[in-house]
């Protein structure tokens, strides 16, 4: 019950930062996109945050036997760039330009309400059924 309820408190910190930081507006991500035009960096900034988080997490972690709750500690093991990651990556970055979202914001968005968002996760559930599908048929 402790592990759940820590999901749950870092998953509602994780939307409220979203929410906080604008990154559930659409249009936000596409202003950051349109370097062009009206560019917005204040992604960028957000997203410069992250890394700095994520950057001393991971150096703190990988000198852990444990996480904070006693449970073994599981780091990614894989530093492969393939054919698989590369693809993903670009139609992941082809639906976040052309939608303004990603899955994190997408979530909130939608708990928020907005019917954009309710397209949008209805659609990466497709995606990610459509995928889990043709892993099954390659195997």
């Amino acid at each position: 019950m402790q592990h759940r309820l820590s999901e749950f408190l870092v998953g509602l910190l994780f939307g409220l930062g979203l929410l906080l930081s604008g990154m559930t507006d659409p249009g936000k991500v596409l202003g950051f996109l349109d370097v062009f035009g009206l560019w917005d960096p204040s992604l960028a900034l957000v997203m410069g945050g992250a890394i700095a988080v994520g950057f001393f997490a991971f150096a703190l972690a990988k000198k852990r036997t444990q996480n904070f709750l006693g449970g073994a500690m599981r780091l990614p093991g894989s530093h492969d760039i393939d054919r698989r990651l590369v693809i993903g990556a670009a139609l992941f970055g082809a639906g976040w330009g052309l939608a303004g979202f990603c899955p994190g914001p997408a979530l909130v968005s939608l708990a928020a309400g907005q019917p954009k968002a309710a397209v949008f996760v209805v659609s990466m559930l497709a995606g990610m059924a459509l995928f889990e599908a043709m892993l099954r048929r390659s195997n």
